[in-house]
């Protein structure tokens, strides 16, 4: 019996070698898969039911759409000033702390009666997931090797994805049979978002997938002739976005009538896909470079956009829909790879909060607009304007070389690791 004993220890110590799971890398990357799935249950569930709940409970018009998704990207155009104020936490900290905000501001949507009682939450929430979506990358990224990041950022997108599966699931089947309402619905997403701080309060520090003693020091802000390019992505990248996402599910629930099950379906299909077929576009990224792959993406982007705006057909609208969310990940994911190539290390997280920063200072001002332009036009218009932002992100793409466009102080980085 104990000679058996000893054996089965002994597969189960060689199985979890084989896994990784014994390495610190191996930790911390279970710990952030963790957290992910547990975050993109938490976003994706929020995400499905909080236009009709707009609609349906607070009955918000298409204009207040997009003040409110205005209101919900200024933590992000904040998001610097945030992270250099919180400059001295370590990067699992200061990632579990924002995950606490998530948690706090989805648990609470419920209470809401009006556009402004919505509002303390929507800001509390979105300082949470706008932490993490830059920190989450930086995590991400120090799990690895600089030539295997879009692999990993990929295989975190796939994991976020079946997170983001389930909640579908999840909310088709508790909306379908009125199991759960509005309120309950939030309460879950919170508990979610605060299982995922808990697990990320415990990821190791690292740098190029090996463990260091200490968290490694970052600037407190960062802002940088050298990574113009970067910004330049994050600017357009969020001017794009942010109109897709203030009215893409708005149009198909005010429109084409789609109830919360018929919502649910669509981005089920969405994150099904996005699950099988993340870990490959990332090693696409890693293969082919991120000049290619983002010039690729942002052709569809232009295709998917002219389809929603051009065809009033539901099922056209419907897979374009499901198009867009499918790729749209990837703009980050290869513009954060594109930023690792030709920064130092110390740079990567602040820089990456930069981006964001960037981004969000077209988001906070581009849903205004088009939500004042849907009070004379139809809705048409915003979709047309995406569209043309995609087309000079193309344009940009071309003028990427990573290896020729390297900062002096990664310069400095690499020429001290190759005497080392």
């Amino acid at each position: 019996m104990i000679g058996r004993a000893q054996e089965q220890r002994a597969r189960a110590a060689v199985t979890s070698a084989r896994l990784g799971i014994q390495t610190p890398a191996g930790r911390g990357f279970a710990l952030i898969s963790g957290a992910t799935v547990a975050v993109g249950f938490s976003m994706a569930a929020q995400q499905n039911i909080v236009s009709n709940y707009f609609e349906n409970s607070l009955g918000l018009s298409g204009s207040q759409f997009g003040y409110i998704t205005a209101i919900r990207e200024i933590p992000g155009f904040l998001l610097i000033f945030l992270t250099a104020l919180f400059y001295r936490l370590s990067l699992p900290h200061l990632t579990a702390g924002a995950l606490a905000l998530l948690a706090i501001g989805y648990g609470f949507f419920g209470v809401s009666w009006s556009f402004w009682s919505v509002t303390p939450w929507v800001i509390i929430s979105s300082m949470g997931y706008h932490t993490w979506l830059q920190t989450q990358a930086a995590l991400g990224m120090s799990l690895t090797t600089e030539n295997k990041s879009g692999g990993i950022l990929g295989r975190l997108a796939a994991i976020n994805q079946g997170g983001a599966l389930v909640a579908m699931t999840f909310v088709l089947i508790v909306f379908h049979y009125d199991w759960l309402d509005y309120k309950q619905t939030f309460v879950v997403c919170g508990a979610l978002a605060l299982l995922a701080a808990l697990f990320i309060a415990r990821f190791p520090h690292m740098h190029n997938g090996e463990l260091q003693e200490r968290a490694s020091r970052r600037d407190r802000m960062v802002l940088r002739r050298e990574y113009r390019l970067y910004y330049l992505l994050s600017l357009l990248d969020g001017a794009r976005q942010q109109i897709f996402f203030s009215f893409g599910l708005w149009v198909l629930v005010d429109h084409f009538s789609l109830d919360v099950p018929a919502i649910s379906a669509i981005m089920l299909v969405t994150a099904a896909i996005a699950m099988m077929a993340g870990p490959w576009i990332g090693r696409q990224i890693d293969a082919h470079g991120e000049r290619t792959m983002l010039g690729i993406v942002n052709v569809a982007y232009i295709v998917a956009l002219l389809g929603y705006a051009l065809i009033d057909q539901v099922g056209v609208a419907v897979g374009c829909y499901v198009v867009y969310s499918f790729i749209f990940p990837l703009s980050a994911m290869g513009a954060s790879v594109y930023l690792r190539k030709i920064a130092p290390s110390s740079d990567v997280a602040p820089s990456l909060a930069m981006g964001l920063t960037m981004q969000h200072a077209a988001a906070v001002i581009v849903p205004i607009l088009t939500g004042y332009v849907l009070n004379y036009v139809g809705y048409q218009i915003p979709f047309l304007v995406a569209s043309v932002f995609a087309a000079i992100t193309v344009i940009i793409t071309r003028q990427l070389d990573p290896a020729n466009q390297k900062s002096p102080r990664r310069l400095q980085e690499d020429a001290a690791r190759a005497s080392a």
